[in-house]
């Protein structure tokens, strides 16, 4: 649904994106992350047919975003940093005139503006003037919008921008919902807790060049190693040793909890909880320590922060 090869966009002598190579299938999210100025807008700009790639090649939805973006601007619905109301305009005929627009009949149009202006809760001020919105209703309207054709490319700009966590959530439900074989999503957003919710796939830019791209599962693996899981326990235990399962090392400890890295899971488990409780260690609770994506996205850039001088110095 979006494929991008060495897509490449020159402003005089400044590279803003270089060499980017995207894969989003239908029913995938991918979460774009990166620094501000890093090259997401200009990505996201280049697949909707605003800006025309320098270099590379990109297609949205089976269309060519030079040769044929007509078709590409028919077939997603973004949302922006800057929405771009009518503040004169009320929601109902701002919805009407977009729908117009995308060659919606007015039934059509009105039908599914009422249906979405009641799922994101603005159907009671559906004949309010825009103009009397707060920041996070004109970013509930603005998600409409684009959702308004039911286009099957969702390209999505920090959707939680100026929301209050119970907006926040509605959207975040609502991007599930819209996961399905027939739709790819692309977000880009600074919320790393929101993109570990939402993404099957993440990819870290910086400087304009993709620095890891896979599922956030396996950019944890990579940036912060196997997964790791602690032992509380009723007993002190300072100073307390083992032979442990193939796989499993001690990693640290305190007067009354272990912490262990496990390469895998489901196998070592079982036996390092036997062991313990072998050792008449009286286990309180036995789980995982979170890793998060907000962990493994700040090593990812240190580290690409670090590599970048090195080769300065060389």
């Amino acid at each position: 649904m979006i494929i991008t090869e060495e897509l490449c966009k020159q402003f005089g002598d400044f590279v803003a994106v270089d060499g980017v190579n995207l894969n989003v299938s239908a029913g995938e999210v991918m979460i774009l992350l990166g620094p501000n100025g890093a090259g997401k807008t200009t990505t996201v700009r280049m697949l909707t047919s605003i800006l025309a790639p320098t270099r590379g090649r990109a297609s949205v939805a089976g269309y060519d975003v030079v040769k044929q973006a007509d078709k590409v601007r028919s077939s997603v619905g973004v949302l922006t940093e800057h929405h771009g109301l009518y503040v004169r305009m009320n929601a109902q005929e701002y919805l009407l005139f977009y729908g117009e627009l995308y060659g919606l009949d007015k039934k059509t149009c009105l039908q599914r503006t009422d249906e979405l202006l009641e799922r994101f809760g603005l159907g009671e001020v559906k004949h309010k003037r825009l103009g009397e919105y707060s920041k996070g209703m004109r970013q509930k309207l603005a998600l409409v919008r684009a959702l308004l054709h039911n286009p099957p490319v969702l390209l999505l700009d920090e959707p939680t921008s100026a929301m209050d966590p119970e907006s926040s959530r509605l959207v975040r439900d609502a991007i599930h919902s819209l996961r399905d074989r027939n739709r790819a999503i692309l977000v880009c957003t600074h919320n790393l807790a929101e993109a570990d919710e939402l993404a099957d796939k993440v990819a870290i830019i910086r400087r304009g060049k993709i620095i890891l791209n896979d599922t956030a599962s396996n950019i944890k693996l990579q940036m912060l190693g196997p997964a790791e899981f602690e032992a509380r326990l009723a007993n002190r235990v300072n100073g307390w040793s083992a032979e442990f399962p193939a796989g499993v090392e001690l990693c640290s400890q305190g007067e009354n909890w272990l912490r262990f890295r496990v390469k895998d899971p489901e196998y070592s488990n079982p036996h390092l909880i036997r062991q313990i409780l072998d050792s008449r260690l009286d286990l309180v609770s036995f789980q995982e320590v979170p890793q998060t994506l907000e962990q493994a996205y700040l090593a990812a850039t240190h580290q690409a922060a670090n590599q970048e001088e090195g080769l300065a110095h060389v």
